[in-house]
């Protein structure tokens, strides 16, 4: 059956008649994800899954009344900024999934519940892979907040739609929106998009810049490298804050195109110029073959060997907060 792309724009090289493309060379085949599961091997953390829990964990409280930051788990997190109060990609179920039970199962639970959060103004969504995109989460913060307004990349705002958000706004990459002070931007990112077997590509995937008149915080979702992320440093300098995911990394033969690993989240916290990062996407699901706790560890060795500040680019508790200063 042949699908056409609704949103398909010649003049923009990441747009074909059937879905979109990377800027970059993107090839993920059939028989790589089979010899990949057959292959695969998870080995637990140093001192096993309990002693990880104990020491990556904490219950979030949402106590800072000024610009700050909570990492809720894998890339759910909790921005205040401009007296607003936006989610990214939230995931509250015990899988990501499409159903619960079966899929990959949490290692350490969300640090928050919806019941428990604040009162939510915008919900950002990265790309719909079943770890970004929740339909239950989605659902419960909907009936919990029905104004609440969501901002998705091309090709998700009918789903969102269907499921019950009454205001969606989907963006294509370079675009923008201003909501209640805050302005949204979609930036590129180096991914794919899939929630069937039929549907590769069918809508965009991206990260997420917000800025409001004080404060600029990079959402980056979910990416490999690429050198292209030069461009975003150019058209968003000052970057108080970026989320950068470090995680679901190995082995590299088979996700370098789609995740970064520790030396690369370096490069890409580099490469934007942003004054802070918060290390997202490990920790919570084993997506990937690395131990759980293998990310942080990466992370922390590198900062000491190119002898930066360890308060530069963060690797804090899941539950745990930065205030923006």
């Amino acid at each position: 059956m042949s699908h056409k792309n609704e949103y398909y724009d010649q003049n923009k090289s990441h747009h074909t008649p059937k879905g979109f493309r990377n800027s970059d060379p993107f090839l993920i085949r059939h028989s790589d994800v089979k010899k990949w599961r057959q292959q695969r091997k998870v080995y637990p953390p140093e001192g096993g899954y309990a002693q990880f829990y104990a020491n990556w964990y904490q219950q979030a409280d949402f106590l800072i009344e000024d610009d700050a930051v909570w990492w809720l788990g894998h890339a759910t997190a909790l921005i205040k900024m401009n007296h607003k109060t936006i989610l990214t990609d939230p995931l509250f179920s015990e899988r990501a999934s499409p159903v619960q039970f079966i899929g990959p199962k949490r290692h350490t639970p969300c640090a928050s519940s919806i019941a428990q959060l604040p009162h939510i103004d915008m919900i950002v969504i990265s790309h719909n892979h079943y770890d970004h995109l929740d339909y239950r989460s989605i659902r419960q913060l909907i009936k919990r907040f029905p104004l609440v307004s969501l901002i998705v990349p091309l090709g998700l705002k009918h789903k969102m739609q269907r499921w019950g958000a009454k205001n969606v706004t989907e963006l294509d990459w370079w675009d923008s929106v201003c909501v209640e002070g805050i302005t949204v931007s979609s930036v590129p990112a180096r991914h794919w998009s899939r929630r069937t077997l039929h549907d590769t590509n069918r809508t965009l995937w991206c990260g997420w810049m917000l800025t409001s008149n004080t404060r600029r915080v990079y959402f980056m979702g979910d990416t490999g490298y690429s050198e292209r992320f030069a461009e975003v440093k150019k058209r968003f300098p000052n970057i108080d804050i970026a989320l950068i995911p470090i995680g679901s990394y190995a082995p590299r033969w088979f996700m370098h195109n789609q995740h970064v690993d520790p030396q690369q989240a370096l490069q890409l916290f580099h490469d934007i110029g942003c004054k802070k990062a918060i290390a997202i996407h490990w920790g919570a699901f084993e997506l990937a073959d690395e131990p759980l706790d293998e990310p942080p560890r990466l992370l922390r060795q590198l900062i000491e060997q190119y002898m930066l500040s360890p308060t530069d680019f963060l690797t804090i508790k899941i539950g745990g907060s930065v205030q923006m200063i």
